[in-house]
């Protein structure tokens, strides 16, 4: 994302506070993984948004109308022993010729500085619970200045939730954000790929998913969440992590993966047989959620309210699924008394952008939300049927999700995630390489 993006989000979020606000944004912290191993650092996804500075120890300060410049940012000085050891600092310098701050002061300067600046204004555009040490930071300051009232010390009398204004923003993707999101898909798509190619009967799932690795790391990106590697009964295990298992003849592995490149996510998952061949209950499973998916799509348009692809889903799974004599009753009962649940107990997407589960309301005052140009869901229908006597043996174990990126547009809904295969000859074509 170039700087002229970052400039553009930070004027129009300083237009919605308007004079007399200041907006407070602090970095991630470096986590501990265990004892004195840290986590690889990952930005804060709000910061980084408005800054696309990707340190930690930082806090950036929007004033708008500020004579003395409207965006500050409060970073780690330059230091070359520390550096040697932890890596290369941008400090003042360099938070203003590279990263478009007016100012730029030390972080250990932060409790000197802030609160003047917070007394010429009237509301704080804060995210609370987030970082509970800044919280306590925050009512410091304020307290401090409270306590000056007597004095003549103005305060800001109005604290606002910035999450609920920058999150609005982040919903709506630039025409930038759109071409990450897709390089994003790209890269992943092409993991998937080698993923269906390598499988055969005998492998074990993390044999499987060392193909995401190497091709996520290939292109400088990396998991955007854990994967999910599931064959036979571990595939009806919704959020299944421990790919350890031995993939065999005859089940069928689904993966649920997607990269981070450039702060930006993908979530694709596709099932298909780890022999490479359906067998004929497996084939009429999947065909139920491949028309699932596909009837979903058509309804992630403009002018479609955030439910109508769920709804979509439901009505071709339960269709299906009756007609599999898995569920039996009218299709308009089955539907009011959500008895697929029974096979298809989650959502048909969410929202994908800069986190895999990103931001933005999913109602707006207690009604679906509208679809609009610029947003970004995944559509991810599936069924799931366990190893219950109820249930035919041919069909036990058999776990399927098919899932894809799809931006909203005008035009219609772009699959960003499109050039994997999906349709059952693809899938084994690709897998026997013919």
């Amino acid at each position: 994302m170039n700087s002229e993006e970052f400039k553009k989000r930070r004027r129009q979020l300083m237009r919605m506070v308007g004079r007399g606000g200041i907006v407070i944004l602090p970095a991630a912290s470096v986590r501990t993984r265990s004892r004195d191993i840290e986590y690889r650092f990952r930005q804060d996804s709000d910061f980084f948004y408005m800054t696309g500075f990707a340190e930690p120890e930082a806090v950036a300060v929007l004033v708008p109308g500020r004579a003395n410049g409207e965006y500050l940012l409060f970073c780690r000085e330059k230091d070359q022993k520390r550096e040697q050891w932890d890596g290369l600092r941008a400090g003042q310098e360099g938070a203003v010729d590279q990263y478009g701050a007016d100012d730029a002061f030390p972080i250990e300067d932060l409790d000197d500085i802030l609160p003047g600046i917070m007394e010429s204004c009237s509301r704080v555009y804060y995210t609370m619970g987030m970082y509970s040490e800044f919280d306590s930071r925050m009512a410091e300051w304020v307290n401090m200045l409270r306590s000056r009232l007597r004095r003549g010390v103005q305060t800001p009398h109005e604290f606002v939730a910035l999450d609920h204004l920058l999150h609005d923003m982040r919903l709506y993707k630039s025409r930038g954000e759109i071409s990450a999101l897709r390089k994003s898909a790209k890269v992943a798509v092409k993991a998937h790929k080698r993923a269906m190619r390598v499988t055969r009967p005998g492998l074990f799932e993390y044999e499987v998913e060392a193909e995401f690795v190497h091709e996520f790391r290939q292109n400088d990106a990396s998991n955007s969440y854990s994967p999910i590697v599931g064959g036979g009964q571990n595939a009806c295990i919704l959020h299944y992590v421990e790919n350890d298992a031995e993939l065999k003849d005859g089940d069928l592995l689904l993966i649920d993966a997607g990269c981070e490149l450039d702060y930006y996510a993908s979530d694709i998952t596709r099932t298909f047989p780890v022999n490479g061949k359906f067998s004929p209950e497996q084939l009429a499973v999947y065909e139920i959620v491949l028309a699932a998916q596909e009837a979903a799509i058509e309804k992630t348009v403009v002018g479609n309210h955030w439910n109508e692809p769920h709804d979509a889903a439901v009505r071709v799974i339960t269709r299906g699924l009756k007609k599999l004599g898995l569920l039996e009753g009218s299709l308009t009962s089955l539907i009011k008394t959500a008895a697929y649940q029974s096979y298809y107990m989650h959502r048909t997407g969410h929202w994908i952008g800069m986190d895999v589960h990103d931001v933005g309301d999913y109602k707006v005052d207690n009604e679906w939300r509208m679809l609009e140009a610029g947003m970004v869901t995944t559509v991810e229908p599936g069924i799931y049927i366990g190893n219950s006597r109820k249930v035919p043996k041919a069909f036990r174990n058999i776990g399927i999700r098919i899932e894809d990126d799809v931006a909203i547009c005008n035009k219609g809904p772009d699959v960003l995630s499109k050039g994997l295969a999906k349709e059952p000859d693809a899938i084994e074509s690709l897998m026997n390489g013919t």
